[in-house]
């Protein structure tokens, strides 16, 4: 018996079997005479597998978010968190999140015996994806991720952009801005909670805010580390500082 405790990291899947942004973090890798395989995939809103096929089969148990599946010559299926999807030996299908929503499956697969592994086709084209989706190919689309009202007019001169690294597994430490700062996530995650106020986990895409004079209890880089860009709301002759209270 062997037991893993968390957290694991999850790492980027390749490029060359995904489409976007997902995460694989394994739970179970073959060994001795067993060849299960069992890895949680967490898909970004619009990510997809490419097309492939599993020697002896595959089955999906959806844990969080809305996806879709579709086996080749088949209909396009709607998944939800408590959903199972079997998948036949040989079939050629691809799955993943929906346009505006992420999606995580725990994925479990057996290894044939003679080292065969999964074959990958090609990529399931943005036509195939938006028809998937049951929408036609938009020439623009524009979506509001936040709208922030802030406690007081404030003269912004400027606005300052950071692109910020935290290594894997560093807590940046409770801390205040002097002024408003907002943020989206490009890579990895974040422990994030403002003092007083549940914690959450930050994820690709993810936005957040942090307000002037607040007291931000964690910003804590999990096991994959996590860059984000930071936007500074700078009025004239004014610089970003940060102040750390229990220092």
């Amino acid at each position: 018996m062997h037991v893993s405790h968390a957290p694991r990291i999850a790492v980027p899947a390749s490029s060359s079997f995904v489409t976007r942004d997902v995460r694989v973090e394994e739970l179970a890798v073959p060994d001795g005479p067993s060849r299960t395989q069992v890895d949680r995939v967490r898909f970004a809103p619009g990510a997809r597998t490419h097309w492939h096929r599993h020697p002896v089969g595959q089955v999906l148990v959806v844990t969080d978010g809305v996806g879709l599946v579709q086996r080749r010559g088949g209909p396009v299926e709607v998944i939800r968190a408590g959903d199972t999807v079997q998948i036949e030996a040989g079939e050629w299908h691809w799955h993943g999140a929906t346009f505006d929503a992420p999606m995580t499956h725990v994925a479990i697969e057996e290894h044939p015996g003679d080292g065969t592994t999964a074959e990958f086709g090609q990529a399931v084209s943005d036509a195939e994806y938006q028809a998937a989706n049951g929408d036609p190919a938009p020439p623009l689309s524009r979506v509001i991720v936040m709208d922030q009202p802030l406690p007081r007019p404030l003269a912004t001169q400027r606005v300052e952009i950071r692109r910020i690294t935290i290594a894997p597994g560093h807590a940046a430490g409770t801390h205040i801005h002097n002024g408003p700062v907002f943020g989206n996530i490009e890579t990895g995650s974040v422990v994030y909670q403002i003092d007083g106020h549940p914690e959450t986990v930050l994820e690709p895409g993810d936005v957040f805010y942090e307000p002037e004079g607040t007291r931000i209890a964690r910003f804590d880089a999990r096991d994959d580390g996590v860059t984000f860009l930071g936007y500074f709301l700078l009025s004239d002759g004014m610089t970003p500082e940060l102040a750390f209270p229990d220092a």
